[in-house]
């Protein structure tokens, strides 16, 4: 409907701010954050190496030891709000791409994708960005950039752009044409879940918002609006992409 983009929503009027009782506990809190977003910036690059995983357990046990010290919240509570549901979702599909890597699946698509296009960089970034685009939009874009992450380092391999080491997953030495491949993937996924309500953790919260305060919005409401934004921004991804590899070749 055209004239949603001319809703105006009347704001309710200016409460008075809910005074901070506990400054010690905000302190902390912020210094655990700072640490976590450091530890994420950095962590690969100290003597002892820390990846992304590892710094979200150590971000959330301090965060826990901070609640528990400052008795804001019974941790079993903090807990119990933990979306479990949606974490065991997320590893299985985990588990079920590390299968598929150790089956050779994914490594034997890669090699199909270089018999099909043979070292077309640039299409294959295209194809990379609508097809993980439209996936996104139906399941989690974690996960699937986890098996897209394979497959292009494989197809990489088969094309010759990388050495072999380039499997590993401490390999670090890109070459510049390579990267605009890297970041098709990134714009597949992470604007390809605008799509549906189920393509990104934040739809699914923000329509759960929307519940409670009495707005239901359907599937295919919210597709309505988020399929041709989408659409949008995966073709302003694709000029970008094109752009990039024309400005490195």
């Amino acid at each position: 409907m055209p004239q949603i983009w001319r809703q105006r929503q009347e704001l309710p009027p200016t409460t008075t701010p809910v005074a901070i009782t506990k400054p010690g506990f905000v302190a902390f809190a912020i210094i655990v954050l700072v640490v976590m977003i450091a530890l994420f910036l950095i962590g690969e690059s100290l003597p002892t190496r820390i990846v992304p995983p590892e710094v979200a357990i150590v971000g959330a046990t301090l965060a826990l030891l901070v609640v528990y010290s400052a008795r804001v919240e019974p941790v079993d509570a903090v807990l119990k709000d933990v979306d479990w549901k949606t974490l065991v979702f997320l590893g299985a599909i985990f588990i079920l791409v590390q299968a598929f890597t150790k089956t050779g699946l994914l490594q034997g698509l890669s090699v199909q994708l270089y018999n099909w296009f043979g070292a077309q960089v640039t299409l294959v970034a295209l194809l990379m960005l609508a097809g993980i685009g439209m996936l996104s939009a139906l399941l989690a874009n974690i996960p699937v950039v986890a098996a897209a992450l394979i497959m292009a380092k494989g197809y990489l391999v088969a094309a010759e752009a990388v050495p072999e080491l380039a499997l590993a997953a401490s390999f670090t030495d890109w070459p510049a044409a390579t990267l605009p491949l890297f970041i098709a993937m990134m714009f597949g996924a992470t604007l390809g879940g605008n799509a549906t309500l189920v393509g990104a953790s934040a739809n699914i919260v923000a329509v759960g918002i929307c519940a409670k305060e009495g707005q239901r919005v359907s599937f295919m409401g919210f597709m309505r609006y988020g399929l041709p934004i989408a659409l949008v921004q995966l073709t302003m991804g694709a000029l970008y992409v094109l752009v990039l590899m024309s400005l490195m070749g």
